[in-house]
């Protein structure tokens, strides 16, 4: 196994789920804070496969290459994720923190499934992603902003994480010729709208936030109704909804609607 199967992530899901909290945080709220858990967050997802493969190895109780490399290379990615959450005590101006304790259960979801090679489930990449959607909480409270809100940012993600991974599983299912029910499908989209609709109305979440999961919602009834795709079209297509849903949302906290 080489250097870079074991650093680099093979998954490209978990890009846009790493780097959306980042650039919403970052949109909203732009300050040395924010850049510096955006640095700790990015070593956090690049640790994850690392941290995987030894977990891997140790619960199957067995000593490789790869798990010398793996280790190495976790303590790297874990010492660049301190060294910005260091930083960020210093310059922050708010308690950055508290969404990050929130985010561990899930993210211990996770963790175990992939020590156990069962992160392809549902609830694990849910766990995964949810986990994830803390940063723009993080980073948005850390630059001062309420904390009503910065929560409010990152339930709205945490909507679109379910509603993108929901669909994404069922379309890759018809790329492989597996039958799909899409009623729960857009069921889970309907939920997410609702559930976005009531942090705008909590006073959590911009109304354009609503505009945007209602665009997701029929991406989705689109994505259903047309010929399957692969899995790396699947993921590129979600890539690019969940930046939409970013600057929407991020235009929406700064002009206040």
């Amino acid at each position: 196994m080489t250097l870079r199967s074991v650093a680099f992530p093979t998954e490209h899901g978990g890009w846009g789920f790493t780097f959306e909290p980042i650039l919403l945080g970052l949109l909203v709220t732009p300050t040395a804070t924010g850049w510096e858990l955006g640095v700790a967050a990015t070593a956090v997802f690049l640790a994850r496969r690392p941290v995987k493969l030894f977990a891997t190895d140790l619960v199957r109780r067995r000593w490789l290459d790869r798990s010398t490399t793996a280790l190495s290379v976790a303590v790297l990615y874990v010492l660049l994720a301190a060294a910005g959450a260091v930083g960020a005590l210093v310059t922050r101006k708010g308690p950055f923190w508290w969404p990050l304790l929130a985010a561990v259960p899930f993210a211990l979801v996770s963790l175990r499934a992939d020590a156990y090679s069962k992160n392809r489930g549902l609830v694990p990449q849910l766990a995964g992603a949810i986990a994830m959607g803390s940063t723009a909480a993080a980073i948005t409270m850390g630059g001062g902003l309420d904390w009503v809100v910065s929560f409010g940012l990152w339930g709205v993600l945490a909507a679109r994480d379910v509603a993108a991974i929901v669909l994404a599983r069922g379309m890759v299912r018809r790329f492989k010729e597996k039958d799909v029910a899409h009623r729960p499908i857009l069921l889970i989209q309907v939920a997410a709208i609702l559930a976005t609709l009531c942090l705008v109305l909590a006073g959590a979440a911009p109304w354009l936030s609503v505009v945007a999961m209602i665009l997701l919602g029929a991406v989705s009834v689109f994505s259903l109704h047309r010929p399957p795709v692969p899995a790396k079209n699947v993921g590129w297509t979600q890539m690019a909804v969940g930046m939409m849903v970013v600057l929407v949302t991020a235009v929406g906290v700064r002009l206040g609607i």
